[in-house]
């Protein structure tokens, strides 16, 4: 009997270690057939995929589930990195994607009701100042140093990482780990603005050059010479501006994503106004307590320059966008662009260049014959009530969010998951399938120099120290989800003519200071937000406060002269820099 148990130890350790050996055997074939090029050799790849192997082994069997939303970088992890995973580690991973609406709602779901919907979100840090309120997520920076702490790589390198400055709480610790990281930048057809006869038209008629626009006054003339002056190119009907309005959730975000802020409503501060954010909610410096949206209670969200940006958004989108533009959702309004019948955009995300770089064959009209780019991103112009040391523009980093409702070993596990789509050994070729960077190795990587021209401007923006300038939803947000959602439907009443930008902008600072409100007393009896809810402030006349660093009064001249720059000019910056 002995004997016969020594033998079947004998045999488990075999097939143990036959089993270790297959997921290397299957790490050295991913490695080499998918995970190229990397910022690591591929003996070091092997060495960290080593270390995946050894950590998930308790976990192995286990069939996790992921979410987040829809873009490029996100089907690549669906499609390819979780059987990827699977293989190497024994995890079977069901990553979802739904609508960014969705994954939204399905956080907030399961923060009201603590049952474990998904096991790792890929959440976008705008929620940073709910996560690090609510402590309904795990405490990255704490569960590093203990209960993650066997299943954390040891070459997850945080230094490395571009975004952690937005997944970080005022107490300074970890929240979220970034995954995708995209900027909201200005798009344009550099072939049409380059040429000659169209720079000469647009001289004599506005005075100056035709060229990336600085201000908005330029945005909007260039957005009317090309809708009703050039009219035409190639036997095409073409456009000066695109956007969207159709009333869902991504109208609320389209707004939020610091629209109110490039022209003009919060304060000066980065990486956010101080004391007012780009949602126009005042906060005071060294403080958590939001004290008000509203013009009378400090905040700016219904504030001449928040109504003068709505009223332009609006404006431009039925002189200057194609027809039905003003019906097209987020998701909707992408597609446009590859069409090639639009010569620029103010607010569109880089998440998409992957669909923007496609070869002509496969219906991309802004490409030529080789597959570079007619096209190129600058830097978004801003109204006229900004002002240097504001806020210039929008990042969305999308980031790896636990909630503490879900059960210790599957939060394990989708932590590993989590660190091995961001590792060193996958990123660099993640990047070039979705191109949303979010490692300084990765975009310094000699194979982005080698692609660069290909990319329209990516690859220098994300190179150049301008890229910090542009950040997520601050921490003034109390509750992302709740107060998301007022914005849309206060939005599209806007979109569908039922209220003025005015009308709109008033119902919507209001009903965000009554759910703060409520927020409020949720805080003081039950000690919902840490002691960090909001603390309204006493309403007071709107003139007091444009005397006493609330909202900007309204401009006698909202539209200064149009002002552009070379940007050939400007992209030599950003390599200097």
């Amino acid at each position: 009997m002995r004997k016969y148990l020594l033998s079947a130890a004998a045999v488990c350790a075999v097939v143990a270690g036959q089993a270790a050996y297959a997921d290397e055997a299957a790490a050295k074939k991913w490695i080499d057939e998918e995970f190229q090029p990397s910022a690591l050799s591929k003996d070091e790849q092997l060495s960290e995929m080593q270390w995946f192997i050894q950590a998930a082994e308790p976990y192995k069997g286990m069939e996790i589930n992921v979410l987040s939303e829809g873009i490029p970088t996100h089907s690549y992890e669906s499609e390819v990195l979780t059987k990827a995973f699977e293989e190497i580690t024994g995890i079977k991973v069901n990553h979802q994607i739904l609508g960014e609406g969705e994954v939204v709602q399905a956080v907030q779901t399961q923060m009201q009701t603590k049952r474990n919907l998904y096991d790792a979100y890929v959440n976008d840090s705008d929620l940073i100042g709910t996560h690090s309120r609510l402590q309904l997520a795990y405490n990255l920076s704490d569960m590093m140093e203990g209960d993650f702490k066997a299943v954390t790589n040891p070459g997850l390198d945080l230094d490395d990482f571009m975004g952690t400055q937005f997944t970080t709480g005022p107490d300074g610790d970890l929240y979220q780990l970034p995954d995708q990281q995209f900027a909201n930048l200005y798009w344009f057809r550099k072939d049409w603005f380059d040429r000659e006869d169209l720079q000469a038209a647009f001289k004599e008629k506005y005075g100056y050059d035709l060229g990336v626009p600085v201000n908005w006054s330029a945005y909007e003339d260039i957005a009317e010479f090309f809708s009703e002056d050039v009219k035409n190119i190639d036997g095409v009907d073409i456009y000066g501006h695109m956007d969207y309005g159709k009333r869902a959730p991504d109208l609320g975000w389209r707004m939020t994503d610091a629209w109110l802020s490039m022209a003009g409503a919060g304060s000066k501060g980065e990486p956010n106004g101080v004391p007012i954010d780009e949602w126009g909610i005042r906060m005071e410096a060294g403080t958590c307590n939001p004290v008000g949206a509203s013009v009378t209670r400090g905040g700016a969200a219904n504030g001449p320059a928040a109504v003068y940006a709505i009223r332009k958004w609006d404006e431009w989108l039925r002189k200057y966008a194609p027809p039905g533009a003003a019906s097209y959702d987020f998701y909707q309004s992408l597609p446009t662009l590859a069409q090639g019948n639009v010569a620029q955009q103010i607010f569109w995300y880089t998440a998409f260049t992957a669909d923007m770089v496609k070869p002509k064959s496969e219906g991309n009209n802004t490409v030529d014959d080789s597959g570079t780019p007619l096209w190129r991103m600058a830097p978004s112009p801003h109204g006229p009530y900004w002002e240097e040391g504001q806020k210039v523009g929008y990042q969305d980093v999308g980031s790896w969010t636990f909630l503490n409702s879900t059960p210790l070993d599957r939060a394990q596990a989708a932590w590993l998951y989590a660190q091995f789509v961001v590792s060193k050994t996958v990123d660099v070729k993640k990047s070039h399938v979705g191109l949303t960077f979010i490692r300084d190795s990765s975009v310094n990587h000699e194979s982005f120099s080698e692609r660069a021209e290909k990319l329209g401007g990516l690859v220098e923006f994300y190179r150049s120290p301008d890229r910090v300038a542009w950040s997520p939803t601050g921490v003034n947000v109390p509750d992302y989800p709740k107060l998301a959602q007022i914005w849309w439907q206060q939005i599209g009443d806007v979109n569908s003519g039922a209220f003025t930008p005015q009308e709109a902008m008033d119902r919507l600072a209001q009903e965000m200071d009554i759910t703060m409100s409520r927020m409020q007393r949720a805080d003081e009896q039950a000690n919902i937000y840490g002691g960090c809810g909001p603390r309204l402030n006493e309403e007071k006349d709107a003139e007091w406060w444009y005397a006493n660093g609330g909202a900007k009064p309204k401009l006698e001249n909202e539209k200064p002269q149009g002002q552009t720059v070379n940007y050939d000019e400007l992209v030599a910056r950003w390599a200097k820099n």
